[in-house]
């Protein structure tokens, strides 16, 4: 595999299973848009069963293809 194709693999890295304080295990995950930024989004995981907040990960917008709309 090239180094190209590592990087891009992890560029695209989500969790399904964080470890969650309220519940004592790692429990399943679902993501929550938090806020649109100039260069992509937030996203924060929240524990499915009790809606603990678990962390946040920030999607970033990939280059643009040079198309104009007006």
């Amino acid at each position: 595999m090239s180094p190209a194709t590592e990087k891009r693999q992890f560029e695209e890295f989500r969790a399904s299973a964080l470890y969650c304080p309220g519940c004592k295990k790692a429990m399943p995950v679902r993501s929550r848009l938090l806020l649109l930024l100039p260069d992509g989004e937030l996203h924060e995981y929240l524990c499915k069963r009790c809606m603990t907040s678990l962390g946040t990960r920030t999607v970033h917008n990939s280059p643009q293809s040079g198309i104009i709309t007006a």
